[in-house]
Parts: structure tokens; sequence; C-alpha cells
């Protein structure tokens, strides 16, 4: 089924230039939300409550929304997404209550702009290019990330957390309007049959929107897809848990101001930009394989974390340890996910997609909790040797353990 009407040149512009809106404004409201819990005396454990609730909803939306873009088109799952995406910056900004702020967290359960735009590159991206084409589309999600958070401490420190998030609300309706524009109702392209598409597999395809049994087979008759979910989910855990408590950490171990904290958060996204953006593509032009790559950034993020416990003491060090992390995660879930994709067939690019964001979830959806808690009795190292313990590990577990072969 091929793409109709729209040039493919137009939609990946299209799809780049919603991504960078959709990081602007997630992450507007990121960097001011901590300090609108805390005007209501939010707690650390609290606060990892809340992104747990996010987490876990987003979890619960994750493999249905690649279902859904998989037998309905591409076009509307972002809109749904997008819907989402300001349902939820709205009723944060007319939050006044706990509950409420809460309750903000429920319409993100389909907000998976970043999988949509995923989904759309892998279906009009060739396999052999796709790491560089998955990371490039990480350069646009960059461009939000280094402005939103800047921006979004303009507004709190000049106005209020309010209106970072009706802001955010605002950039929103303006992507559902770009994607029913310019995205059209299908993005499968003819060479994607070419990938791994055959009469059986076109036997096997479902056409049910929640068929367990598909995604059950998706992974457990998968053994590549089933290994690299594997070592995504223990390599993503410390960082996850760093994350969720990221802006925690500003406000109470290195007592950052909301602006300050968006100029931190902005130094990572530029790192990360520019990591997927150039770095993926040349590391793959100059022979490097999947599998070296991946291996490559578990080295290296156990070094990172091991850092991060030992010589962190101010903001500056910590900007340093962050980098080899951010450049290493940055590779390691961009080459997982295009690997990901390239185990199923064309139809099904959607759901696998799916699964692999719904580990994301459920990494964030367990990881503010622990990250609340270790934070609340045990500091800010434990952050650094978490992350060694669980990628130490998992460079063991790679070199002992027989990596499947690929297609």
């Amino acid at each position: 089924m091929a793409m109709t009407k729209k040039n493919p040149s137009t939609v990946v512009l299209l799809t780049h230039t919603n991504i960078t809106l959709y990081a602007l404004c997630f992450w507007i409201q990121v960097g001011t939300l901590p300090y609108l819990t805390k005007k209501l005396d939010v707690n650390p454990v609290t606060f990892g409550y809340l992104q747990t609730t996010f987490a876990v909803v987003q979890l619960l939306g994750g493999p249905i929304f690649g279902r859904f873009g998989d037998l309905f088109g591409n076009r509307i799952a972002l809109a749904i997404a997008f819907t989402s995406a300001f349902l939820s910056y709205f009723l944060l900004g007319v939050a006044n209550t706990v509950f409420v702020i809460f309750l903000s967290r429920l319409p993100s359960v389909f907000m998976h702009a970043m999988q949509g735009a995923q989904m759309v590159i892998t279906d009009i991206t060739e396999s052999k290019s796709r790491s560089d084409a998955l990371g490039k589309l990480g350069l646009s999600y960059g461009v939000g990330m280094v402005l939103g958070p800047v921006i979004g401490g303009w507004c709190t420190t000049y106005a209020s957390e309010q209106v970072a998030a009706f802001v955010a609300a605002l950039g929103s309706l303006l992507s559902i309007g770009l994607v029913l524009t310019f995205v059209p109702q299908t993005t499968k392209t003819v060479h994607m049959s070419e990938e791994k598409e055959d009469d059986s597999d076109k036997k096997k395809s479902s056409n049910k929107l929640i068929d367990i049994d598909l995604f059950l087979s998706l992974v457990w008759k998968n053994p590549v897809a089933r290994y690299l979910l594997f070592i995504k989910t223990v390599s993503g855990l410390p960082i996850g848990v760093l994350h969720s408590m990221f802006s925690m950490v500003a406000l109470n171990h290195f007592k950052l101001s909301a602006a300050v904290n968006g100029y931190v958060l902005s130094y990572i996204g530029v790192v990360s930009m520019i990591t997927q953006g150039l770095l993926i593509g040349r590391l793959t032009k100059y022979g490097f394989n999947d599998w070296t790559l991946i291996n490559g950034s578990v080295a290296c993020l156990c070094l990172s974390y091991g850092a991060l416990a030992l010589f962190v003491n101010d903001l500056i060090s910590f900007c340093i340890a962050l980098l080899p992390m951010v450049v290493a995660g940055a590779v390691f879930s961009t080459v997982v996910q295009a690997m990901l994709t390239r185990t199923v067939n064309a139809n099904d690019t959607g759901s696998i997609i799916g699964i692999s964001m719904s580990v994301h979830s459920l990494i964030r959806s367990v990881s503010p909790t622990i990250g609340g808690y270790i934070f609340q009795y045990y500091g800010f190292e434990s952050f650094g040797i978490l992350g060694v313990l669980c990628n130490g590990l998992l460079l063991v577990y790679i070199a002992i353990y027989d990596k499947p072969k690929t297609k």
C-alpha cells in the first residue's frame, strides 16, 4: 500500500517540524512542573508518584496507539497524540490542587507523538538508512528540548507556571492543524514490502486493534526483539530514575532557579541533538555495526555513572559527567529502536514501536518511585551507583550470552 498524494519529503519535513514543536511544549511543562508542585507543598516522594502516574497511563496506551497507526493510518494517530497533549497541558494550566495535577496526567494515555513520528519515518525510510533517519528525528526533538526549558523558565519567572502550561497547550493545537493538513492517511511505502513481508506474513497479519496474541508473538516468537527489549529495560532503568528526578535534583540538591534549570536541560538537549542528528549517521557510515554500537554505549554508560557517583560535587562536574552519558544513551536508544523495526513485517512496525515505547513507559512508571525513595534516603550519589550496577551487570550478560542472529 503506497503513500498517496503527499510528497514523502514534505511529510518528512512536517514530521520533523512537529516533533520540534512537540518537544518544545513537552519540555516547557517538564521544567515548570516541579515548581508548580512545590507551590502546593508536594514532597519528592509524591512527585515521584505523579511521574509514575504519567508513565503508567502511557504504558497502557503505547501498544494500542502503535496498532491503531498500523490499522487506520498515522495521520489520525498523530492527531490523537497532539489532542491528548493539548488536554494534558490545559488541565495542568488550570490546576490549583494536587488532585487536578494528577488528573492532568490521564489524557497522556495517547500522548505518543514521538512514537507516531517514528512510525512515519519507519514507513518511508529504507531499512539500511533507518538508524540515521531515526537519529535525525532525534535532532529535531533536541531542538525543541533546547528551546522548551528556556521558554518554560521565562514563562515561570516572568508570568507563572500556569502560563507556561497554556503556552504548551497552544503549541499542541498548532500541531494538530499541521498533521491534518500535511500528513497522508497512510504512510506505508512500496519499499516496505521488500523487507519482511511475504505471503506467509500477510496471512499472519491481524486486523484487530487489541490483539494480545499478536503482541505476544512479536516478542516471544522473535528472539532478536526479545533480546533487544531486555537490554533496553536493564540499561534504561537508571537513566529513567535520574530523568524522573532531574528537576527535583536541580531544585533540592543543586538549588537551581527555574531559569538555570532550563539552561541545564537545554545543554542536555544540545548534546542529544548533535549525537542523534550527526554522530549516529557518521558512525554507521564508517562501518560500525549495530551490535558494536550497543556494546560501546553500555560500556560508556557504566563509566559515566561511575563518574556521577564518585566525582560530581557541583553543577559543572555534573554537566561534565552528563556529556558521555547523554551521548551513549542517545546512540543506544536509536540503534535499538531501528533494529526492532527490522524484526517484523511492514504491517506490524507500528506495533513493535508501540511495544518498545511501552518498555520505556514501564521504566518510567517504576523509576520515579525508586528515584524519589533513593534520593530522599540515600542522596544524589545513589543515582550513579544504580547506573553502575545495571550497566555493569548488562556488560557481563552481553559478554557471556550469545546474541541472536539478525536478518
